[in-house]
């Protein structure tokens, strides 16, 4: 057993068992990746692999079993090869942050500002993704922390530590009719072409849950990555918006209002994310503790080195 079959394993299993992504990322070939896995199973008499012909379709129960304790060893060594850098390098270095742009342009500056000034000489750099490449950054070791309201806590290989609750605002001109509605519905909102957030990012799947539960089907005539690219088609006049509400002062340009809406969406959990497992410099966990004041540094190095822990949601 080695550590290239041990690789192979993980990889399968995150590139859905696609042996060509598995060879290109590990920068290898798909013979070499199938020779891997075949010596690995007539060294330790097992399948590891559900087999339809040559395509794998998934993984038996000892290779599930195999991929925990495959993750682990990966993990472990590591920490063994980041752990003189860590103790030599505590202060300075570079910290890579992926996150979605509501988030970098509204949320992080502050949180940023403070970071500075206790680590002067540590350089950041902010990757904006959609949450599921943020996860995919966090895994691969593109990131060293996640930010992002959806996926990061639901993932088994990531430690997931709550920041800060939101909604969603309506935005819209300042003569539109929804102004003068009151109390404002679901039905109301719905009679209007909406222009709001694309599947997967900034809590869209809240609006379209909302929205289901009440048998309603709204015309989103268009759907954008950021809330500034929404504010600007609602500007000109093809739908009302829904954005998050940090997403602005709420002193709109434009001739634009911002309507609560939180009495009709469900509430949202921007996460900030780490590999479970993972060293940490000193600098990556001062910054979630910068971000949730209400954790200790002893509570954020155990939740995130214990690889069965549970992620929490604490009160924010």
């Amino acid at each position: 057993m080695n550590f290239q079959q041990l690789k192979i394993i993980r990889e399968a299993a995150r590139r859905d068992f696609n042996l060509t992504e598995v060879a290109n990322m590990l920068y290898t070939s798909q013979s070499g990746v199938s020779r891997h896995i075949r010596e690995l199973e007539e060294e330790l008499g097992i399948e590891i692999f559900i087999r339809r012909g040559k395509r794998l379709l998934g993984m038996t129960e000892p290779g599930k079993a195999l991929l925990v304790i495959a993750e682990r060893i990966l993990n472990e060594a590591s920490n063994v090869r980041r752990l003189a850098d860590l103790f030599t390098n505590d202060a300075t270095g570079v910290l890579t942050i992926a996150t979605t742009h509501t988030q970098a342009r509204y949320s992080l500056p502050p949180v940023i500002k403070s970071f500075r000034a206790l680590f002067p000489e540590v350089r950041l750099e902010l990757i904006q993704g959609t949450p599921q490449e943020i996860e995919t950054l966090l895994h691969n070791g593109g990131a060293d922390i996640g930010i992002a309201s959806e996926r990061l806590s639901n993932d088994a290989a990531l430690v997931a530590f709550p920041w800060f609750r939101w909604h969603h605002n309506l935005l819209l001109p300042v003569d539109h009719p929804l102004n003068t509605v009151n109390p404002l519905t679901l039905e109301e909102i719905a009679r209007w072409p909406i222009i709001t957030y694309r599947q997967g990012i900034t809590g869209r799947s809240r609006i379209d849950e909302a929205f289901m539960r009440k048998g309603l089907a709204p015309d989103i005539v268009l759907s954008a990555q950021d809330s500034d690219v929404i504010r600007t088609y609602v500007e000109l006049g093809l739908g009302i918006g829904l954005v998050a509400e940090q997403s602005g002062d709420g002193l709109e340009s434009g001739g634009l209002v911002r309507l609560d809406t939180r009495h009709l969406f469900d509430a949202n959990t921007v996460w900030l994310g780490l590999k479970r497992g993972q060293l940490q410099r000193n600098y990556v966990w001062r910054f979630i503790e910068l971000c949730n004041a209400g954790l200790s540094l002893e509570e954020i190095k155990r939740q995130a080195m214990e690889p069965d822990e549970v992620a929490i949601d604490y009160q924010i």
